[in-house]
């Protein structure tokens, strides 16, 4: 097994005041030439809106897009026609294939928004672009690994993207051992991001917004060291 860590600390961290983000691989005005990507993951964001602001109406083209909400509500809108307001528990993705516009806002008046925002390479090119949102808390069993997303439409088991890809996510009390299993032969590996709390992987402590992409290996075992929760996003390679 081998593993590449990427502490909290060290991610690219930007304050634009209406805006708090920080970027665990290169982004817009990060660039760190050993952090492009792991495998197919592209963009792993840790964004913060501040109330009554957020990303005005933009594009994007050839990119899977998830956005899970941590904290606050989530309003997005795009050239579809789509608006909805995500929260806590809800997954969002958009496949951005040939083009799409939107535009993600906090409408709060006194809250923060706080979200994740990963970018994917997809294996299909020029798409046409797709929207979907879903309830993900009834999947989440305590102390298991519990998958959101998927590539495979209409498994029960979250939304889908085009990419062999899998997200899952590990709500752990103290103590709780864990084991994941590559989904496929063809993974390159799987990234862990801790959300919360903290475990222990082999030699590794990982707190709080550390992440870490686990390769060479069928199966990865970690231990929650007090309450967390954990992400989980396995990718094939990408070049």
């Amino acid at each position: 097994m081998k593993a590449i860590v990427h502490k909290a600390n060290t991610r690219g961290y930007f304050d634009h005041g209406w805006l708090q983000t920080a970027h665990t691989f290169s982004f817009a005005d990060y660039y760190d030439p050993e952090r492009v990507h792991f495998g197919a993951l592209r963009v792993l964001n840790d964004d913060r809106i501040a109330p009554g602001t957020g990303f005005g109406m933009h594009a994007h083209r050839n990119m899977e897009i998830v956005s899970i909400p941590l904290r606050g509500g989530l309003e997005h809108r795009d050239s579809m026609g789509h608006v909805s307001v995500l929260h806590k528990g809800e997954v969002q993705v958009m496949s951005a294939g040939t083009g799409v516009h939107h535009s993600e806002s906090n409408l709060s008046k006194d809250e923060t928004t706080e979200f994740l925002q990963i970018w994917v390479f997809p294996n299909k090119q020029n798409v046409p672009p797709r929207y979907e949102n879903a309830v993900i808390s009834d999947l989440i069993r305590k102390n298991e690994i519990s998958e959101i997303v998927s590539p495979y439409p209409g498994n029960g088991k979250g939304l889908w993207i085009y990419q062999q890809a899998w997200f899952s996510i590990a709500d752990l009390d103290k103590d709780s051992l864990q084991l994941y299993k590559m989904k496929s032969k063809e993974s390159l590996g799987v990234y862990i991001f801790i959300i919360e709390g903290s475990i222990e992987l082999k030699d590794l402590t990982l707190k709080r917004r550390d992440g870490v992409g686990v390769y060479d290996t069928d199966e990865v075992e970690f231990k929650a060291t007090e309450k967390s929760r954990v992400l989980l996003i396995e990718v094939p390679p990408h070049q």
